[in-house]
């Protein structure tokens, strides 16, 4: 991308309800804030929504600090790869990395694909997220709001035995779905075997982040009949390559990563030392969800349902229709 001249930063901060309580290992999500930053050199615009990591204290007032640092350099003109020298990875990062991919778009004429080096996109099968609840709960969503999933992720707690009944009785309801579990950093190395024996029992086909950040030598020398994914363990390029030997795929967020730019490379690298690749997201609107998108293109699984635990999406927005997600070129990155 050319180094561009004389843009005007603009930094939002917006609440965006959900339309219920998101319950994960250790929090209860209300509502998602976010920053949306836009770029703008007097005739075109770009634009980035980011939500931050909660776990890495990443929250509105970090991220626009970390923009406010770097913005006589972003408004003296900047290029992606600058970017990552002059922002630390995070939220605030990715929505200004995202508004300059968008603004290229719109100085160039050329389409987000074609500036990535990707084919036209097709719509990808999307993980449909229940939050860890009542068994019975999850069973209920899984069968009615979620019954055009096809794929379904469960949120564990670390509780052993509960989590043992939400993943049976989900299965037991959707026995036609493929399902994965992420136990966001909630279990020990002690709980695993047990805990895997039913989730092979059960088929699901992949457990995300078991052990917390910090802890994953303790996977050294474990045998998993199922794909273990880094989430928490992978928040950047840089931590790749330590995954192998450990973890069989590794999800990448935009937040973590700090925007699409890096994202992609991850993506590259993880292919290259023979992982398995999956976007996933922070909750946030379909502003956020479009970059993603394109990273999505590139894995294996994909986990891009943030919209759909809004109380109200930005117009116009991702579909999801079969089990699937669609970005229309309206949503973001069309080019002028």
């Amino acid at each position: 991308m050319p180094v561009l001249e004389k843009l005007s930063l603009d930094v939002a901060v917006e609440a965006l309800p959900l339309a219920k309580p998101f319950r994960i290992s250790g929090h209860v999500f209300t509502e998602s804030s976010v920053v949306v930053v836009t770029l703008s050199d007097g005739v075109y615009t770009g634009r980035g929504e980011a939500s931050g990591v909660y776990y890495l204290g990443d929250d509105v007032g970090a991220m626009r600090a970390a923009i406010e640092a770097a913005r006589p350099e972003i408004e003296r003109g900047i290029d992606r790869a600058r970017l990552l020298e002059v922002m630390p990875a995070g939220g605030g990062r990715n929505a200004v990395d995202c508004a300059l991919w968008e603004l290229e778009a719109k100085r160039t004429g050329r389409s987000i694909w074609d500036i990535a080096g990707l084919e036209a996109p097709r719509a990808l099968l999307t993980t449909f997220t229940l939050g860890a609840d009542d068994p019975a709960v999850m069973a209920e969503t899984a069968t009615g709001a979620y019954a055009q999933a096809r794929a379904l992720k469960l949120k564990l707690t670390g509780d052993l035995a509960l989590d043992i009944a939400r993943v049976r009785a989900v299965r037991a309801a959707r026995p036609d779905c493929w399902m994965g579990v992420d136990a966001n950093q909630g279990f020990g190395i002690a709980d695993l075997p047990t805990l895997v024996e039913v989730l092979v029992e059960t088929d699901v086909k992949l457990l995300e982040q078991p052990l917390r950040r910090g802890a994953e030598a303790d996977l050294d020398g474990f045998e998993c009949p199922i794909p273990i994914a880094a989430d928490e363990s992978a928040l950047t390029l840089a931590d790749v390559p330590g995954l192998v030997g450990r973890f069989d795929v590794v999800n990448i967020k935009l937040d973590k990563c700090g925007g699409l730019t890096e994202g992609l490379a991850m993506a590259a690298k993880a292919r290259e030392l023979g992982l398995d690749v999956m976007v996933g997201n922070m909750v946030g609107s379909s502003l956020a969800m479009a970059p993603a998108f394109v990273l999505g293109q590139l894995c294996d699984v994909v986990d891009l349902d943030g919209p759909i635990f809004l109380a109200a999406d930005r117009r116009p927005g991702v579909v999801y229709k079969d089990g699937k997600v669609w970005c229309p070129d309206d949503v973001w990155g069309l080019a002028a």
